[in-house]
C-alpha cells in the first residue's frame, strides 16, 4: 500500500468513526446513568435510550458495511429490498426526511448498490432541514442508472464531495468528508462510467451511470 492508498483508507476509517461516535457514545452515557440511578422511571427512560442507541448503532453498522466493505462478496447481485432497508434505516433517525423510491428489478450489481447507498447517505446529509429524498435505480442496456434527489428548504452540500464525485478534487483537498466521493469516483472509472451531480437552492440531484454493472 502506498502513502496516498494509506492516507486514504485512514480517511474513510475516520468518516466511518465519526458517524458512529454519537450513538456509541449516547449508549456509553445511558450506561453510566442506568448504574447510579434508582428511580424506576428514570431507569426505564435509560433503557429506552439504549434501546434507541443500540438500534441506530446496528442500523449503520450494517449500512456502513454493505456501502463501504466487502459485505455479500466481489461482483455479486444485491438485492434491491436490503439496500431500500437500508437507506429506510438510516432515514428514519430524522422524521422530517420522506423517502420516495422507484426502483426497477429485484436486484442490482454490487458496485450500483455502494453507489446508490452513498449517493443516499450524501443526500440525507444535505437535508439539514428535512425534506424530501426521492431515489431510482434501473438497469438498461447492460449499464446500471441511480439517480438520487435531495429537495428541501435548504441545502447543505460541501461542493468539494461534488468535486470528489466527478474526479475533479483538487490535490490535497482529501479529507474524511471527501473520501467517500473519492471511493465512488474510482468505483464508476474502474467500470467505464461516470458520476455526475447538480446543485440549486432547495435541491441536489446526483446521477451514476455505470456500464456492466
Amino acid at each position: 500500500m502506498n502513502d496516498a492508498s494509506f492516507d486514504f483508507a485512514s480517511l474513510l476509517c475516520s468518516r466511518l468513526c465519526h458517524d458512529l461516535l454519537s450513538p456509541v457514545g449516547a449508549m456509553s452515557n445511558g450506561l453510566e446513568l442506568l448504574a447510579s440511578e434508582k428511580d424506576p422511571e428514570m431507569r426505564q427512560h435509560c433503557f429506552q435510550l439504549l434501546e434507541q442507541s443500540a438500534k441506530i448503532t446496528a442500523d449503520k453498522l450494517k449500512f456502513f458495511r454493505l456501502a463501504f466493505g466487502a459485505a455479500g462478496g466481489f461482483g455479486d447481485m444485491v438485492p434491491v429490498a436490503e439496500a431500500r432497508d437500508l437507506v429506510d434505516a438510516l432515514a428514519a433517525n430524522n422524521s422530517r426526511i420522506t423517502v420516495n423510491w422507484s426502483l426497477h428489478g429485484d436486484s442490482l450489481p454490487k458496485p450500483a448498490i455502494k453507489t446508490l447507498l452513498n449517493f443516499a447517505m450524501i443526500g440525507i446529509e444535505a437535508l439539514i432541514r428535512g425534506g424530501t429524498l426521492d431515489i431510482g435505480a434501473e438497469q438498461r442496456g447492460g449499464s446500471s442508472e441511480i439517480v438520487v434527489r435531495a429537495s428541501g428548504a435548504r441545502i447543505a452540500f460541501d461542493q468539494d464531495v461534488g468535486r470528489a464525485l466527478e474526479g475533479s478534487l483538487p490535490e490535497g483537498a482529501l479529507s474524511s468528508r471527501t473520501a467517500p466521493a473519492i471511493m465512488l469516483h474510482g468505483l464508476a472509472r474502474g467500470l467505464g462510467g461516470g458520476l455526475q451531480y447538480a446543485l440549486s437552492e432547495d435541491a441536489l440531484v446526483l446521477g451514476a451511470v455505470l456500464p456492466g454493472a
